[in-house]
């Protein structure tokens, strides 16, 4: 069994299904973790690998980035932003923005005027959201994660972004574990660092093919001479036969 640990918004699901196909013989159990706990929930044996959104805490981990999201904030529909296709931390200015205790953004400074509450979570703050409360910025995924249809939400263009990371304890990278990062990284099957593909069960040798039997040599066929006066006849153009001449 390989366990593999994942925080709110990752899609594993591709990477799976390609170790499905090339290690069948060995399942994945996925862990679904807040990106809080992803860090100690590795460190303390509870998965092999896991999906972590950057910064973390690398102490004792190896580390491998994948892919940085686009950050958008969460509007209602009818706010302003709405009927922008993008924005900048500046048009966000005089709005309240939430600012959950599970943020993943490092933020230098924080967009907007600092709401009223800080969420226990990004669900707890798209409620929020909803409510008219105030606006959200959070990783793409996220936004879709808790979609709702009476939001929407705008790319932030000067936004910090979240970048996410596969890792893993440094200490334990075993041949499971290399299996995966060489999933992840694209390599193919017969790649000298993934698993070698199962070996193919010895073909059984060919039966040698059974000895043709001599041929018998053609019989000829005398061709006698054309006599004087024989029978024989040849064709005309128009594919009347020719009568020979009689001697007189």
């Amino acid at each position: 069994m390989f366990r593999l640990a994942y925080v709110p918004g990752v899609t594993p699901a591709k990477w799976v299904n390609v170790w499905a196909e090339r290690i069948p013989d060995v399942p994945v159990t996925l862990v679904a973790v807040p990106a809080a706990e992803v860090v100690g929930l590795l460190r303390d044996g509870g998965a092999d690998a896991g999906f972590a959104r950057l910064p973390i805490d690398r102490d004792g981990l190896s580390v491998i980035p994948l892919y940085v999201e686009t950050t958008v904030v969460v509007v209602p529909k009818d706010h302003a932003v709405a009927a922008a296709d993008e924005v900048t931390v500046a048009d966000l200015a005089d709005d309240e923005v939430f600012h959950p205790l599970d943020d993943t953004i490092e933020w230098a400074a924080r967009p907007g005027q600092p709401a009223f509450t800080r969420p226990d979570t990004t669900a707890d703050a798209v409620k929020l959201v909803a409510s008219g409360a105030g606006l959200l910025v959070v990783p793409q995924s996220l936004a879709r994660l808790h979609h709702r249809r009476d939001l929407t939400y705008r790319p932030v263009l000067d936004a910090p972004q979240s970048q996410v990371a596969l890792t893993w304890p440094a200490d334990a990278t075993t041949d499971l574990v290399e299996d995966f990062i060489g999933i992840v990284r694209g390599r193919t099957v017969n790649s000298s660092r993934g698993r070698a593909p199962a070996a193919a069960p010895a073909a059984a040798p060919a039966a040698a093919p059974a000895a043709a039997p001599a041929e018998k040599p053609a019989r000829r066929q005398a061709q006698k001479p054309a006599q004087n006066g024989s029978s024989g006849r040849r064709a005309t153009p128009n594919g009347r036969k020719k009568r020979g001449h009689r001697s007189r």
